[in-house]
Parts: C-alpha cells; structure tokens; sequence
C-alpha cells in the first residue's frame, strides 16, 4: 500500500512539477480532449484532434510546475457531419476567427492521486478562470493525467440554441505523457 502511495505521489509531481533537466512528453496519439453537448431529446459527442499540451516539471515545489494547453480548433470532430459544420460556424466555436483555444494553468495543488488545476482558459477572444479536477495514474513507464469536468459554454459568448441545447459542455481529456 505505501509502495502504490508512493508511486501515485512521484507520479503527480512529475506531472505537476518547471522542469530542471527531465520533461515529460506528450504522446499524442494516446491523448485526447472530447466533449459532450446534451439537449432535451438527444446528445452529441465531440472532440478535437489537435492540440499540444506541454507540461514543465519542477521536482522541488510542485506548485510551480505549469500545463499550457493549446487546441486548434478546426480539427473539430463530432458524430455527424453536418453538426460539425455547425460547430465550426460563428455560432459556436468560429474557427475561421478565433482558430485556437487556450488554457494556462495559474494555480496546481496536489495530492497522493488527485489534484486541481486552476487556470485561464481563453476561447472565443474572452478568457476565463476554470479549475480542473484531476487524477493520475502510472502505466507502462507512462503518465496519464485524467479530467472530467463541466465548460459553461456562455461564459464566452457562446449562446446559440440556449436553453434548448445545455449550456454546460461535459469535458473529458487524457493527457499521456512518455517518461
């Protein structure tokens, strides 16, 4: 028991922690960042596929390390194609005008194998304050950073179809990082 304890530990704090001579990389093939939009007669799942997500290591004070998080936006995907159109029109996400969406940690705070991540996410021109709830695990020499949470999509301007389609965007991401 205090073995995985310990292994949870060194495994969030290489997450979470400027790197001073061992970064962690993402593997992008085994990462993904996909959402969810529900309505009263339906839903659709959606995602994206591109995007980096670089996270620099600090060993000594976890609290210092950062996660910048960068998503193209016209590599939107859903589960019909004419919805995706849709979504890359101005009345979701406006890819021709705003092509990324950004999210810069500010604040980290760690445990044995959750966390949260506080941090400005910028979308549609205008940024905000989320925070991100987290858990680790390590496999096959590998980090993997999970989070599920909830976007209220007209925080940034993004009104289209409300109430008749939710305002809030269930989010999950997976960030595998090769050690």
């Amino acid at each position: 028991m205090l073995r995985r304890l310990a292994i949870a530990t060194t495994a969030f704090l290489l997450f979470t922690a400027p790197s001073f001579g061992q970064d962690v990389k993402l593997n992008k093939e085994k990462s993904k960042i996909d959402f969810l939009g529900k309505k009263a007669d339906g839903k659709h799942a959606g995602g994206f596929k591109d995007f980096s997500a670089d996270a620099k290591v600090n060993w000594e004070s976890p609290d210092k390390s950062t996660l910048t998080i960068e998503i193209k936006t016209d590599s939107l995907w859903s589960d019909d194609a004419k919805l995706t159109d849709h979504l890359k029109n101005p009345d979701f996400f406006d890819v021709k005008k705003h092509g990324t969406i950004k999210f810069e940690s500010t604040k980290i705070e760690s445990g044995e194998t959750e966390g949260n991540i506080t941090g400005k996410l910028t979308m549609l021109g205008k940024t905000g304050e989320i925070t991100v709830p987290t858990k680790v695990e390590v496999s096959d020499g590998a980090l993997i950073i999970k989070a599920e949470f909830k976007v209220t999509r007209s925080k940034w301007g993004m009104t289209y179809g409300l109430p008749k389609v939710n305002d809030d965007v269930e989010i999950t991401a997976t960030l595998h990082y090769d050690r």
